[in-house]
């Protein structure tokens, strides 16, 4: 068993979470690859395995047991966090994973390939010029620096009637929340324990004030 295999299982063994090992296989296969593409493309500034496991992987499927609904997407993606992971452990689940780079889009497509991950779109666009045909049940992303931002670009795309965002922040901010354009509302705050990951992490669920 490789290092990287037995730091997965330590750390899988701290949270509640149950993962196959044909899920353990894709998600340090997703590792291997954002490794060997970053030193090309400069996809994220994690240089090292070791790291992406708690910072990309961890902290990314943390996030699954909060999941309601079937389909997702995945705004400012960057390589694919934390749609690539979340797709892994929801594979009943459809996830479109968008971004405006080009090479971030060609990365998740090898993702995508390589993995047999076949429950997931990439669309190379801006967020605010995506149309889609059919509206999400979550909007995700940990791109957004402000909830505000994130609602304000991305608020053509949750169901009219029950669709809701979900923001992955690191401390949550009661400011931030005050902030917020007077449609939007945060409906939930939920603490996320992502093992062996410094500084806090929270994922708050915004809707549409009904």
């Amino acid at each position: 068993m490789t290092d990287l295999s037995q730091q997965f299982d330590r750390l899988i063994a701290q949270t509640d979470l149950t993962v196959s090992e044909l899920q353990k296989e894709q998600l340090l296969g997703y590792v291997a690859l954002l490794h060997k593409w970053n030193k090309a493309y400069n996809l994220t500034s994690v240089r090292n395995p070791s790291e992406m496991v708690i910072k990309h992987i961890l902290d990314s499927i943390v996030v699954s047991p909060k999941l309601s609904g079937q389909r997702f997407i995945d705004v400012g993606t960057g390589p694919g966090l934390p749609g690539i992971p979340l797709a892994i452990m929801n594979p009943d689940k459809s996830f479109t994973l968008l971004d405006s780079l080009g090479k971030r889009i060609r990365f998740i497509k090898q993702v995508i390939h390589e993995l047999k991950i076949n429950n997931v779109t990439p669309i190379q666009s801006r967020v605010e010029e995506f149309q889609p045909e059919e509206k999400f049940d979550a909007v995700l992303s940990r791109a957004f620096a402000s909830m505000t931002d994130m609602v304000n670009w991305c608020h053509h795309l949750p169901k009219e009637e029950d669709g809701v965002f979900l923001a992955l922040k690191g401390i949550y901010s009661e400011d931030e929340a005050n902030d917020l354009p007077e449609w939007c509302s945060v409906r939930d705050v939920a603490t996320l324990i992502v093992p062996e990951l410094e500084g806090e992490r929270h994922l708050v669920t915004l809707t549409g004030k009904k």
